[in-house]
């Protein structure tokens, strides 16, 4: 008998983690809709936060196939879970991790790492969002200090985030080459966190606004070199989207097997409904949607890993396996009719959360367009 590879290692640990852990809990959390302190200690002790950074600041050294295998897995249980917890492992500490100091990463990252402290990533404002060029939260350089102003809305983690990466305008007149992230710690004076946002769907994952008022922070919390923001935030926007990408895949593969026991038990007119033939159209594009998600998603895993550029497919991948989500969490709502408008049934759950997938990682307009240019046509 062949031995597990490594990622099989990783599916089969995070898939038990999942069954035991997560579903028995996953819909008390939720309709309490606060984000669960314990269960992020839980998710810690697997080593999940560090699975994408090497073994000196506290990692597993894994690559980016073994990331998504986990957040699918994660997410296959909860969206909520999932979501936080790819936010730690993923934009609230890769900048930190590239370009922090040795003492923010003995302070911050290693902690982060070992589930001690929350991270979360600022980069969204009311009118920026695809368009970077709006954002308006300045960073000022006066002596050695940078004097932030501004505020950043829905993100993720905000409530209860001990550290921030926080995209500001360093230089308007540079446009997108203006444009810098910042360290910025909860406890700096300046910094108010708003009330969590109370949102349709992934409840147990908090999301607000921030606002900064003259926050002062030290000249090192730049993360990277002048000018160098969005040139850093693209390096790794790939890995965000496939991400998504999986994530979709783990919330559409749960709608999937949800439907396919449903239509075993359900019977109408003396039959089960898995007999019907619109229902077993059905469950066939759910299967072949799904298959396809899983193909794209991993192939473009696969090439991040090997060094290449693969900003069309992970585009791609997080447009159509988001698509994918949505597509079989709604025909989930429709196989199972009425029930599904019942909170005692979890496909319900899952068709509030898939919207969240619709946004993260960009929409599915911008990602069409995006895809259309690297293919060429403009």
């Amino acid at each position: 008998m062949p031995k597990p590879t490594p990622e099989e290692l990783i599916r089969k640990t995070f898939a038990r983690f999942a069954e035991e852990e997560i579903l028995p809990v996953a819909r008390r959390l939720d309709e309490e809709g606060k984000f669960p302190r314990w269960m992020f200690e839980k998710i810690a002790a697997t080593g999940a936060y560090g699975i994408r950074y090497p073994r000196s600041v506290g990692g597993a050294g894994g690559n980016t196939t073994q990331f998504c295998i986990m957040v699918e897995e994660l997410a296959k249980a909860s969206m909520s879970i999932a979501a936080f917890t790819a936010m730690q492992c993923l934009m609230g500490t890769n900048f930190l991790f590239e370009y922090g100091t040795p003492e923010q990463h003995e302070r911050l990252l290693k902690p982060a790492i070992r589930g001690e402290k929350v991270a979360s990533f600022a980069l969204t404002e009311a009118d920026a969002a695809t368009d970077l060029g709006a954002v308006k939260t300045t960073a000022v350089l006066k002596g050695d200090r940078w004097i932030i102003n501004g505020s950043k809305t829905w993100i993720t983690n905000a409530p209860v985030a001990d550290f921030y990466t926080v995209l500001c305008q360093t230089d308007k007149k540079k446009g997108l080459k203006g444009l810098d992230f910042f360290l910025i710690e909860r406890s700096t004076p300046g910094l108010y966190v708003s009330k969590k946002f109370e949102k349709l769907g992934t409840r147990a994952t908090e999301i607000a606004e921030l606002a900064f008022t003259d926050v002062e922070i030290p000249f090192e919390n730049r993360l990277g070199k002048e000018g160098q923001g969005v040139g850093n935030l693209m390096r790794i926007l790939a890995v965000i989207r496939v991400m998504t990408a999986a994530l979709s895949l783990g919330l559409a593969r749960a709608a999937y097997e949800h439907s396919k026991r449903y239509c075993l038990e359900r019977t109408q007119f003396g039959k089960r409904i898995g007999s019907f033939q619109l229902v077993q159209q059905k469950i066939a594009n759910m299967a072949t949607d799904i298959w396809a998600s899983h193909l794209m998603t991993y192939d473009t895993a696969a090439k991040i890993d090997r060094g290449e550029r693969a900003l069309k497919e992970a585009s791609m991948a997080k447009y159509f396996a988001s698509e994918t989500a949505c597509r079989a969490t709604d025909e989930a709502t429709r196989i199972y009719g009425a029930y599904s408008y019942s909170m005692e049934y979890d496909v319900q759950r899952f068709y509030r959360d898939c919207r969240f997938l619709l946004f993260g990682g960009g929409t599915s307009e911008i990602l069409q367009t995006i895809i259309s240019r690297e293919c060429g046509v403009y």
